[in-house]
């Protein structure tokens, strides 16, 4: 039990006693393959993980203010990495064509372990500015030094911020300049009101820096040198390459087409050359191959000739798709013309029927009576208990259930269909009335002329003008029956409970969409898979942080000359697309308005739409977002101030995907319009048009009313006689015969009905997106 009484501490919890052992681990440690599936060109993973992090950001210098100068902002800052001295040295790589033209600059700082690539926009263009934003891992805010707020940001710099805070951001940081130009006793005033103003508009948490002094633009290296940068989540899940070299090799037989050979860096996760590709306002296409090239601006000692055209990379390993694996490009599916037809039943079937045949029971039938002349043989007698509950359930159902088109053969509802809606529960004995009553009504229609009748509507329908509380209210036409009007539209008893097949009488269109019989599953497999093709479990993937030059065959010449155009100012994007995404269904977004566009936006006007990385031209519908129900409300404009669901036939996305929606207000001018997600991919959800028929009391008498101008001949009474009716003051009733020749009918309700009251009918039809003509 003895033993020394002196204190013992507890150890330091550390891996290594100093630098030298940390090293030595780094050096002894297990090396991995860079490229997944190939055993040359290994590296350790620590720089592997060094270089996705490190060697390949990309900054973008956008203005906030038509003060700032973001030329000048760029200009001061590469020139504080040039005249950065340390014993690694610093400089810049530059990439030139052919005729000696400087394509895109790398910057390279050895002092902060850094490398920038400056993405530098115009002033004002929204559009160029989303674009730097979906490839940059940090945004510059450029700004000058005031102390009033607006002109701090002002209105198009906040318009801007808008966007981009809708679209996702990266790591933000702010440049202030013109300090200098301050007076020196009010320089301190000014640099934190000019800090607190642009703090505030900028995220939580981001930093603030001045941009007139070298030590300023010091610290903001020594910022991007150790600040871990935020990936937005959609750009994480996909792998994709900013293109800083394009070229173009036409095909020797079919010049129409060609390759487009892209260089870049792997960026967001590990590239498969198995998958199709998405080029950012082009298309989708597959990949020929991918080759794996060494870094052209490594960061090593002997780093020479920083301003002078590199060599070209030298190739390290080539990949090709497997023709197992390879990711066939599908957009639509091919209909099956012979799919809807009614084919012959088998002979389980029909043995089914027979045995059914056979528990009829038997009835007394003439002499000679053969079974299948007593099959069409009605007993007229005939009161089972399970006709009688069908009766029964009739009498509250037909009124959801039967629809004004459900007979267009016909032409007319049956006898028994107006007979089953007779029995609703109500007053009975306020539904009789006297021949003479009858009599007066039809005098009184028969008086009106056509003029006089449009008269007293447009007086009426005055006196409702102010009441917004019908928005789908619409007239009906007095030159075209209303049973032909609106042949496709029906009732429904309850918009949350009744009934309707997704799957009744879909357009041509739907037969080429792909739907998902459980989309969440699908969801989760995909990225599933995806994370495998990361762990490098498939042969042909490139790990995160390689330089790639990425094969795109079947490119149009017109595509790739613009491309080759502009990519020195417009970032040319190849995003990795994952199973299913070239395919085309129908997806619906949750949407809101921008506080800034006032012109209206209806339902099928064309929007452009920047979903992630896809760009398309689309036409959507907007409807209500409701919450535990099936069919939603159509909304014939895009309401301020509160979210809708924009529905659109689009290739398959997975979420989350932010959008950011345009609107070409003129020749070419673009206006932000409204942002939001991708909320689900759904061809099943049912989206109504509702349209309101009114009409209005000629004559009430306690539960009794003869109610005219909702409709304008006898025979479109009788046909929407199975129709529940609603008044603005909460009534419900029924039409129980017309009277006259001109449309008035006579109606029972469920109170008393005030003359002032209006009378109205709820139709509705399923409608549809319309199918875009280009999408990229």
């Amino acid at each position: 039990m003895g033993g020394s009484r002196a204190q013992k501490n507890k150890p330091h919890k550390t891996r290594f006693s100093s630098k030298s052992s940390r090293n030595l681990h780094k050096e002894n440690k297990e090396k991995r393959p860079l490229i997944n599936g190939s055993r040359n060109n290994q590296i350790p993973i620590a720089q592997k993980a060094r270089t996705a992090r490190l060697n390949h950001n990309k900054n973008a210098f956008i203005a906030v203010s038509s003060r700032s100068n973001v030329k000048t902002a760029k200009a001061m800052l590469v020139e504080q990495i040039n005249t950065s001295v340390s014993s690694f040295g610093s400089g810049m790589d530059i990439e030139y064509t052919n005729s000696g033209e400087v394509l895109i600059e790398n910057h390279l700082c050895h002092r902060h372990k850094l490398r920038l690539t400056v993405i530098e926009t115009n002033y004002g263009d929204l559009e160029g500015c989303l674009m730097a934003a979906k490839v940059a891992d940090a945004i510059a805010f450029v700004t000058a030094a005031t102390s009033e707020k607006d002109h701090l940001i002002d209105t198009d710099g906040k318009l801007c911020l808008s966007m981009l805070r809708a679209q996702g951001l990266p790591t933000v940081f702010g440049l202030i300049q013109d300090l200098v130009d301050v007076p020196i006793k009010k320089r301190s005033d000014i640099k934190k009101a000019s800090s607190s103003i642009f703090g505030g508009e900028l995220p939580e948490g981001s930093k603030i820096f001045f941009a007139d002094r070298a030590e300023d633009l010091e610290q903001v290296l020594r910022f991007l040198s150790n600040h871990r940068f935020m990936n937005p989540q959609w750009r994480s899940t996909r792998p994709y390459v900013y293109a800083q070299k394009v070229e173009f090799e036409p095909m020797v037989q079919e010049s129409e087409c060609g390759t487009l050979l892209l260089s870049g860096y792997v960026r967001g996760r590990a590239l498969s050359v198995n998958q199709l590709v998405h080029l950012t306002g082009v298309g989708d296409y597959q990949v020929k191959q991918i080759d794996i090239l060494e870094d052209p601006s490594p960061f090593r000692r002997d780093h020479k000739g920083m301003n002078e055209a590199p060599m070209d990379s030298e190739k390290v390993d080539t990949l090709h798709p497997d023709p197992a694996f390879q990711e066939p490009l599908i957009v639509e599916n091919v209909p099956d013309p012979l799919a809807g037809e009614q084919t012959w039943p088998t002979e389980e079937e029909l043995a089914k029927a027979e045995e059914k045949q056979k528990k009829f029971k038997k009835r007394l039938l003439p002499k000679g009576t053969s079974e299948y002349q007593a099959a069409w043989i009605v007993d007229e007698n005939n009161d089972d208990e399970d006709y009688g509950e069908e009766r029964a359930d009739d009498k509250m159902e037909d009124m959801d259930s039967l629809m004004p088109g459900a007979e267009e053969e016909d032409g007319v509802l049956s006898e028994d269909q107006n007979a089953r809606c007779e029995d609703l529960v109500l007053d009975e004995e306020a539904s009789t009335s006297g021949e003479s009553d009858n009599q007066s009504e039809m005098m009184v229609e028969e008086g009106l002329t056509a003029e006089s009748m449009q008269a007293e509507l447009e007086r009426l329908k005055a006196a409702h003008a102010a009441d917004a509380e019908f928005p789908d209210e619409i007239d009906t036409p007095m030159d075209v029956p209303a049973r032909q009007r609106f042949m496709k539209y029906r009732g429904l008893k309850s918009l949350r409970t009744s009934a309707w097949d997704a799957k009744e009488s879909l357009p041509q269109e739907y037969s080429r969409v792909f739907s998902f019989e459980n989309f969440t599953r699908t969801q989760k497999t995909v990225f599933t898979r995806a994370a495998e093709v990361d762990a490098g479990q498939f042969k042909g993937s490139v790990c995160l942080g390689a330089y790639v030059k990425v094969h795109i065959s079947g490119i149009s010449a017109i595509s790739a000359m613009k491309l080759l155009k502009n990519y020195t100012q417009v970032p040319v994007i190849a995003c990795g697309l994952l199973q299913h995404e070239s395919k085309m269904s129908v997806l619906h977004f949750s949407i809101k308005k921008h506080e800034s566009f006032s012109e209206p936006i209806r339902s099928k006007d064309p929007l452009i739409f920047h979903a992630g990385f896809r760009i398309f031209k689309t036409r959507p519908i907007f409807s209500t977002d409701d919450i535990n129900m099936d069919k939603h409300k159509l909304e014939r404009f895009l309401q301020p101030g509160r979210f809708s669901v924009a529905s659109v036939f689009a290739p398959i996305c997975f979420p989350p995907i932010p959008l950011v929606v345009f609107k070409d207000v003129g020749i070419g001018e673009l206006a932000l319009a409204a942002s939001g997600s991708l909320k689900s991919v759904d061809p099943d959800r049912i989206i109504l048009k509702k349209i309101v028929l009114s009409g209005y009391p000629l004559r009430v008498q306690k539960q009794r009313a003869v109610v005219r101008f909702m409709f304008h001949n006898p025979e479109d009474v009788r046909w929407f006689k199975p129709l529940e009716l609603w008044t603005k003051y909460g009534r419900r009733g029924r039409i129980k015969e017309p009277v006259g020749t001109h449309g008035a009918m006579k109606c029972i309700f469920d109170g008393v009905l005030q003359q002032r009251d209006a009378v109205c009918v709820s139709l509705y039809k399923r409608v549809y997106p319309k199918w875009p003509e280009l999408t990229s």
